[in-house]
């Protein structure tokens, strides 16, 4: 058994920067950090355009305007009590980052540079070129190295540990299980206090610009043991990703002066009225149904499912300064040099709203909304929730350095004088071995490959950028009838004990199911249109009904939903701006 006072799982920023903080402000305190890959290639490190933060070195910019910023661009759902912590925090953690040694690009006159970003007032998108999770997160890893952080890189989590606590009747996590994939063993990890960081799930949709390592772990892990999601309907469609590969065309670009433009040649968001003031700078949200609409009613090139992202004005130097990423990967992907032709692109899966519940400290908490004891989640498999139905561009960085920061903080507050807790790792080794085993002995006629292209086909399909109660009732169904196929006729070829990734994607493939089936309950109990949730059968936003976050959960082998009130407690000092008002730009 391998003991740490904190642990850590996922080594992106959000895991970073709290194993980081655990070792500056507790040097002596045990922190392990796990990840399932190398950590520097977490998906974080693809981060692009930038990180959100009053510093008003291009506008006259302050924290209340960057919350209401956060919380109008949320559709007024993001908790306004972590809205505040993340806008006040921002300026703060943007200087630590300088100070680590994060190399922002800078302004003619020295200052961290700024660029526009969709949906905020002011430019307050810090950056590096387009390389910006790059830059912060290779900084964050080695200061933790320096600090002496211990890392388990390659290293795949299978269960939380949730049981009895200090006493009968409560429960507390005390670790995880997890499987060495470079040696095959199986260890127990326990700790005082965990930290799941693990990311995202884009690999449950057809076509994400997250990476293949983005499969929900963190979410899975949670559900198994009991406890709920929050808000898994909200799935954010990045509005440019590089038709056909989904990689991401940052939303930097657009900060620059990239137009969109369809088969007419025509800047179409200035034919729709939410987005006429705002253009390509409008929400993410926006931006993607707009495109999206233009592609169904034949306004696609050629009548394609895509339209054009022109950078073609901005001019080599500039291209070549500011967005060199951005043209990189269209040559690279698309064959397309954006100096010279305007890029394909289409709205691609990106990120989530929803996820772990928490509260401002980042303490997981249950279905009556109190604390787990021992369990922390932090970055974007939490949901905390400071994007509600829609989260604007460079706040999800800084969500990731705020809230890890807090995270870290708050865990070594947290554990220092607790003992260890109590843990007898045989069962929890034992069923392990078994459940590998059995995943090993699998001979059926479907490969992991064909269901999960399945799986990511239905959610795209049932639960895509518009939906209806009838579509996603029969993609539930569908779901449910090739889970049994996963779970009934999987066939796994490899039974190698060095790296053996078909083992870990079946693993994974399991988390997906999940995830996909709380996405598309909770979006079947909202009957309304929020946000990135857009339903064409209820097409209003309903606050009367639906002011509120949902939580899902499996209870007797089936998905549950239910509902907690939304935090407003910024309308006690500019109630004109935070009472929930209609969207307009």
């Amino acid at each position: 058994m391998i003991e740490h006072d904190v642990l850590i799982v996922g080594g992106g920023l959000a895991g970073s920067r709290a194993a980081l903080a655990v070792a500056q402000n507790y040097p002596h305190l045990s922190v392990g950090l796990i990840s399932k890959v190398h950590p520097i290639r977490s998906h974080s490190v693809a981060a692009q355009g930038g990180m959100a933060a009053s510093l008003g070195n291009v506008d006259n910019d302050d924290w209340l305007t960057h919350a209401f910023d956060t919380v109008k661009g949320s559709d007024y759902l993001a908790d306004q009590n972590a809205v505040r912590v993340l806008t006040q925090s921002a300026p703060e953690v943007i200087i630590d980052l300088e100070h680590l040694g994060v190399l922002f690009s800078r302004a003619e006159d020295g200052k961290i540079a700024q660029r526009p970003f969709g949906g905020h007032t002011y430019s307050r998108a810090c950056y590096a070129a387009d390389k910006t999770g790059h830059a912060i997160l290779h900084e964050l890893i080695m200061n933790l190295r320096r600090l002496g952080g211990k890392i388990y890189q390659e290293w795949y989590v299978m269960q939380l540990i949730y049981e009895d606590g200090m006493d009968s009747h409560s429960q507390q996590v005390k670790g995880v299980v997890a499987y060495c994939l470079e040696t095959s063993a199986i260890e127990v990890f326990r700790a005082k206090a965990v930290l799941l960081a693990t990311g995202g799930y884009g690999r449950a949709f057809n076509t994400t610009s997250n990476d293949f390592a983005s499969t929900g772990d963190g979410l899975g892990l949670t559900v198994n043991v009991g406890l709920p999601l929050q808000d898994m309907e909200f799935v954010q469609f990045h509005p440019t990703g590089l038709y056909p590969v989904g990689v991401l065309i940052s939303e930097a670009v657009r900060g620059e002066g990239a137009y969109l433009i369809n088969d007419a040649g025509d800047r179409f968001m200035a034919n729709y009225t939410i987005s006429k003031n705002r253009m390509e700078l409008s929400p993410r949200d926006i931006t993607s149904r707009n495109i999206a609409c233009e592609i169904r009613e034949g306004r696609g090139i050629n009548g394609g499912k895509y339209v054009h992202l022109d950078v073609r004005h901005l001019g080599r130097e500039k291209i070549l300064s500011r967005i060199p990423f951005a043209r990189e990967e269209g040559l690279r992907l698309a064959g397309v040099d954006c100096i010279d032709h305007p890029l394909p692109v289409r709205p691609t899966v990106h990120y989530s709203m929803g996820g772990i519940p928490t509260n401002i400290d980042c303490q997981v908490i249950g279905i009556d909304s109190q604390p787990i004891a021992g369990f922390f989640a932090a970055g974007e498999c939490a949901c905390v929730s400071v994007h509600g139905a829609n989260r604007l561009g460079a706040n999800s960085l800084l969500e990731c350095v705020v809230f890890g920061k807090r995270a870290g903080e708050q865990m070594g507050a947290y554990v220092r004088d607790r003992p260890m807790p109590k843990l007898d790792p045989s069962p929890y080794i034992a069923d392990a071995t078994a459940r590998i085993k059995h995943i090993l002995a699998k001979t059926g006629n479907s490969r992991i490959a064909e269901i999960r292209q399945q799986l990511q086909d239905i959610m795209t399909e049932h639960c895509g950028i518009f939906r209806d109660d009838q579509r996603l009732r029969n993609g539930l169904e569908k779901l449910q009838a090739i889970r049994d196929r996963y779970e009934n006729d999987l066939l796994i070829d490899d039974h190698g004990a060095v790296f053996n990734m078909e083992l870990m994607q079946a693993i994974e493939l399991g988390n997906l199911f999940t995830v996909g089936e709380i996405i598309m309950s909770s979006a079947r109990s909202r009957q309304e249109s929020r946000g990135a949730h857009s339903r064409e059968d209820y097409p209003q936003r309903d606050d009367a009904k639906y002011l509120k976050h949902t939580l899902g959960y499996r209870q007797d082998g089936t998905v549950k939903t239910s509902d907690r009130p939304v935090d407003m407690s910024l309308k006690a000092i500019d109630s004109d701006r935070f009472t929930p008002q209609e969207r307009k730009y």
